[in-house]
């Protein structure tokens, strides 16, 4: 039986993914780092260290920096990710999910985040939905970043259900690994191609429809 959900921020409730992939675009040509769409892409739904190391790998200087150096880098990227946060609003939510979020409630669903960014509650607040959800895990005390199932068993333990008792939110591959790997019903947003180990997929959130999922969900 159905009695949460949990999400994923970033190009789930909202795009702020794409300030995200500004800021660590932006990044990565000051140290002399042209990313390719595929490689900007591959950023997404890791957390923010995995993020800097991913794009040093990339343009072969994962040695070239001190641990205190790459913190310094990080940093200098989240104050320009938390400029461009700053300009949202609740128009800035996605299509389809204030609807989704509306029947959860009704339905007396509890929901929780689970996203590797660090400024959720600030972009919950500027969304207006901070109250919609009972709790968001903290990216402070997780130890492995997606896919691995951490994040996604510290959501599930938050809302106190079981495996079979919630239903997760992703788009991006990493994310939906890790909504697997923690033994959940996974719903992927985005190319079925690339979350194709998702239990449902839909093209947009505008496709997102509770009744649908829980559909699909009852008949596993």
């Amino acid at each position: 039986m159905l009695k949460g959900l949990i999400f994923d921020l970033d190009g789930v409730l909202t795009n702020s993914a794409r300030f995200h992939l500004t800021a660590w675009n932006n990044l990565a040509k000051e140290l002399g780092i042209n990313l390719t769409s595929e490689q900007l892409d591959s950023l997404r739904g890791i957390s923010r260290m995995d993020s800097l190391n991913l794009i040093l790998k990339y343009g072969g200087q994962e040695n070239k920096y001190s641990e205190k150096e790459k913190e310094q880098f990080a940093a200098e990227k989240n104050e320009k990710f938390l400029e461009l946060v700053d300009s949202m609003t609740p128009k800035d939510i996605l299509p389809g999910i204030p609807e989704l979020l509306a029947d959860a409630k009704k339905q007396n669903l509890k929901m929780d985040i689970a996203s590797a960014s660090k400024n959720a509650p600030r972009i919950l607040k500027k969304l207006g939905i901070m109250d919609e959800f009972d709790g968001i895990v903290d990216p402070n005390t997780l130890h492995h970043g997606k896919p691995d199932p951490e994040i996604y068993e510290k959501a599930q333990e938050l809302l106190g259900f079981k495996t079979d008792e919630v239903i997760s939110f992703e788009d991006a591959a990493a994310g939906v690994q890790s909504i697997k790997a923690a033994g959940q019903f996974a719903v992927g947003i985005g190319d079925k191609n690339v979350l194709k180990g998702a239990d449902y997929v839909v093209p947009t959130t505008a496709d997102l429809k509770l009744s649908k999922i829980e559909q699909v969900f009852n008949q596993k």
